[in-house]
């Protein structure tokens, strides 16, 4: 292996260590399924390792990550005929409800609401809120305009503030903060 080569394949190494943690992350949101997420980080790292010498020097290196992890998750569920559906038990584990505290309760309500949410709506909060992006970055990353990134975080908070029936403060610190911006 030429000298070349070798240290384009140690500073990916380099860049997974230091970024794999926030794309599984990210991933999780984005799939609501931790097997599905490692998947998806799988193939984005496959994918970005393929563009590496070709991206390696410049700044935006996580950025196209990103792009290409959340292409390949719009990708993977424009493709899915036969879809998983989620349960509510999970028979293979213990229960462990009497261990989850009232804020795990509560994120864990967060989340279904989330989980139900239109996957374009759901990548639009995932970049928004989690991931703290602005409209234009997220535009970039999804490959939509600024107006469509606005309108599909309005449309998917306006469904949550419904099915919750509760002012938008129990929605949470973050978002309260984003909309007074």
């Amino acid at each position: 292996m030429s000298e070349v080569k070798s240290s384009q394949d140690e500073e990916f190494r380099e860049y997974v260590a230091a970024r794999s943690a926030a794309l599984h992350r990210a991933a999780y949101l984005l799939t609501g399924n931790w097997a599905t997420a490692e998947d998806l980080v799988q193939t984005t790292l496959t994918k970005t390792y393929l563009a590496w010498s070709r991206i390696r020097t410049t700044d935006s290196i996580d950025a196209y990550a990103r792009r290409i992890l959340y292409n390949t998750n719009a990708s993977w569920w424009r493709k899915r005929s036969n879809r998983e559906k989620p349960t509510e038990v999970f028979e293979d584990r213990a229960d462990l409800s009497r261990d989850f505290t009232e804020h795990a309760a509560v994120r864990d309500a967060m989340w279904r609401h989330i989980a139900v949410l239109p996957k374009r709506q759901r990548a639009v909060l995932v970049l928004r809120y989690y991931e703290n992006r602005s409209d234009a970055q997220i535009a970039e990353i999804l490959g939509i305009s600024i107006g469509t990134v606005k309108s599909q975080a309005s449309r998917a908070l306006a469904g949550m503030r419904k099915r919750l029936g509760t002012p938008a403060s129990a929605l949470g610190v973050a978002m309260e903060r984003r909309e007074a911006a």
